[in-house]
């Protein structure tokens, strides 16, 4: 059984705003394991990466504030470090992949000066030996004649080289946990493979979590360990990945399964789930998923669900959950 490197307890993220206090994340909890993966997954808007800012205390204030909540690095919590010993955690045990590298490397520095200074910041080299262990990073990654791509700057290269590079600069100074804020969504399917296939190498190798972040439920499928499914700012299904595909508990994950596309039986329609996101600053007062929830009933319009464990590890936000236990999978 891995060792627990990550403790979120009802984490709350909000932000204020002209239309008033939007909930973005509303009492999120979840562990990690070392060596493991947690794939958070949801629509655009649901929380995903405001709870990995939050994890890193990287939420801009104003107009966002943590108000309540502990995120535990082994024992530390780190919502109550100062900003200086924040500073230390972040890039060293925690290390991030955003979603578009463009907007993440500077344009004006060298590749190999940007992944340099993360180390010699972290680790206290020299600058001839950070930059030694920039071009040994860039090599770990996959790029070609790292030596040399070392001095190019980030427009000189494709993006999935660049991807690569954020990824070496996430990896340098060896992280107990990867956060991968949608690492191949701006990639074509081969070079997102490849990404994927070298995150998953890196892991084996540096013993790291991660928590991946993303919309797409077949990269879930294939890297995640465990997966919390995300609504307007609450965890509404959690388990182990296989429980998930297999048996979904929730009627929002059942629909995210249902519009996956299908090879067999072609010219079917995709399954969509009807309706939109509700506003965040105007939340339905019960669960947040009934006004597009076929399964609602009249409690579901007035009380917010509590996280329930059905089966061991999964829990659910659902009160007609129990029912789905003795249905058949759509």
């Amino acid at each position: 059984m891995s060792n627990q490197l990550i403790k979120i307890q009802n984490l709350k993220t909000y932000f204020n705003t002209e239309d008033g206090v939007v909930p973005a994340v509303d009492g999120v909890s979840f562990t990690i394991n070392e060596g493991e993966t947690l794939g958070i997954v949801g629509e655009s808007g649901c929380g995903k990466s405001v709870t990995a800012l939050s994890l890193l205390r990287l939420i801009p204030q104003p107009p966002g504030k943590i108000v309540a909540g502990n995120v535990f690095l082994r024992d530390v919590d780190l919502l109550t470090l100062s900003k200086a010993e924040m500073r230390k955690i972040r890039g060293n045990e925690i290390a991030m992949i955003f979603q578009e590298p463009m907007t993440s490397l500077n344009p004006v520095f060298k590749v190999g000066d940007q992944i340099s200074e993360a180390i010699r910041l972290h680790q206290g080299l020299d600058k001839r030996a950070a930059w030694q262990k920039s071009v040994e990073v860039l090599a770990s990654v996959g790029i070609p004649s790292p030596q040399s791509r070392v001095n190019d700057y980030p427009h000189q290269m494709s993006g999935g080289m660049r991807q690569r590079v954020m990824i070496a600069m996430a990896i340098s100074c060896n992280p107990s946990l990867l956060i991968a804020d949608e690492p191949s969504t701006a990639l074509d399917v081969t070079i997102q493979a490849q990404i994927l296939d070298l995150m998953r190498q890196l892991q084996r190798e540096l013993r790291m979590a991660i928590l991946l972040i993303t919309h797409d439920l077949g990269v879930i499928a294939e890297m995640a360990h465990n997966v919390a499914v995300m609504y307007a700012g609450l965890i509404v299904e959690s388990a182990e990945v296989t429980q998930i595909f297999d048996r979904p508990l929730h009627p929002y994950t059942k629909g995210l399964l249902n519009s996956i596309p299908k090879l067999v039986g072609g010219g079917e329609r995709l399954t969509a789930i009807e309706g939109v996101v509700p506003d965040p600053a105007h939340l339905p007062p019960g669960c947040r998923f009934e006004p597009r929830c076929k399964y609602a009933v009249e409690q579901c319009k007035q009380e917010i669900p509590p996280p329930e464990y059905f089966e061991p590890e999964h829990l659910v936000r659902c009160f007609e959950a129990r029912k789905f236990l003795s249905i058949t999978p759509d």
